[in-house]
């Protein structure tokens, strides 16, 4: 679902970048990498590749994957108290679409040589992060539909771009997931169309949540161009095809005439459409709020990965079992 805060890079990463620039990897080599990428070829999981374009792929991947599994939390509050049965089936429906792209995601991380319980290990660690996005809370019925609508609406933003990735696995693993989220998207609008028709406390409620979410959702396009360390080299090597303010901007422009659709306002006084530019101009992100979420200072960071490694800890039977029957499976065979 999400690929926020993709420009954040751990200490070692760092270093090992700055190695990198210096390292002996044959010229010729690269020159050849980059002649593929520019070609628009895929790089294959048993393609040579720089050892820097495989460690940012790692670490978006492996971060697409976290944010999947704990995106599921904030809706599956909401699975026994969902108005109806028509809405508690497909919100089902959608929590186990999340819980799938996850496993898509981290097999693709693992053709590139990284085991999922080392992903998970560093997610439960602290060490990997999820987007931000996640770590507010679900306050009402119509943060389900402000999530399918804003958040979901702005994975897609972030993920059709993705299945042209340069590297094959994930842009293949991202044409399913990107089909998933279009189903998502339409789910949380028709949500917030039929709350914003309803009774005076619906419509309420409705504004409510685009109040709370949208912001959030502006920042899960991460850090500003201006601020962003890696957009640059990932967008030369194909992994990225446009920049975060790009994307956030395509967003906006398509979000806001849907709101005025709905009849709810867009929480923000700054917010109108420049003729000459023909797109619209928008207030100023508190990104201060956004890194100090990403630090783990969020409304529901701890309660987030609390559940998560409760809920590790608790299926480590299932894992055990299924590893037990591998191997009887692996003894019966050599037999």
């Amino acid at each position: 679902m999400y690929t926020q805060g993709l420009d954040q890079q751990s200490s070692e990463d760092k270093k090992k970048s700055a190695r990198d620039s210096g390292s002996s990897e044959d010229a010729a080599a690269l020159a050849a990498f980059q002649k593929r990428v520019e070609a628009e070829e895929k790089i294959e999981a048993k393609d040579w590749m720089p050892d820097a374009y495989r460690r940012t792929l790692v670490r978006q991947i492996s971060q697409h994957a976290h944010s999947e599994i704990i995106g599921m939390q904030p809706e599956g509050n909401w699975l026994t108290r969902a108005p109806s049965l028509k809405r508690k089936a497909i919100l089902l429906a959608k929590v186990q679409d999340e819980a799938g792209h996850g496993l898509y995601l981290y097999s693709a991380a693992e053709t590139l040589g990284v085991s999922r319980e080392q992903m998970v290990a560093d997610l439960l660690s602290g060490k990997a992060k999820y987007s931000s996005i996640f770590n507010y809370p679900t306050l009402t019925w119509a943060d389900i539909g402000a999530i399918g609508w804003l958040v979901d609406g702005a994975a897609i933003m972030n993920q059709v771009p993705l299945c042209r990735c340069s590297y094959g696995p994930y842009a293949r693993a991202m044409v399913r997931v990107c089909k998933e989220e279009s189903f998502h998207q339409r789910q949380g609008f028709e949500i917030m169309l039929e709350l914003s028709r309803g009774s005076e406390q619906q419509k309420a409620m409705a504004q409510d949540a685009l109040d709370r979410w949208w912001w959030p959702s502006l920042m899960m396009f991460g850090p500003s161009d201006t601020d962003s360390r890696h957009s640059a080299q990932s967008m030369a090597w194909k992994i990225k095809r446009f920049s975060n303010d790009e994307l956030r901007q395509k967003f906006v422009d398509v979000t806001v005439p849907q709101a005025q659709f709905l009849g709810l306002r867009v929480p923000d006084d700054k917010l109108r459409w420049n003729d000459a530019t023909e797109h619209y101009e928008f207030g100023e992100i508190d990104w201060q709020e956004f890194h100090d979420v990403l630090a783990g200072n969020g409304p529901c960071n701890r309660e987030r990965m609390a559940k998560r490694r409760r809920a590790h800890d608790e299926g480590a039977w299932v894992r055990e079992a299924a590893e037990a029957y591998a191997l009887k499976q692996a003894e019966r065979q050599a037999a």
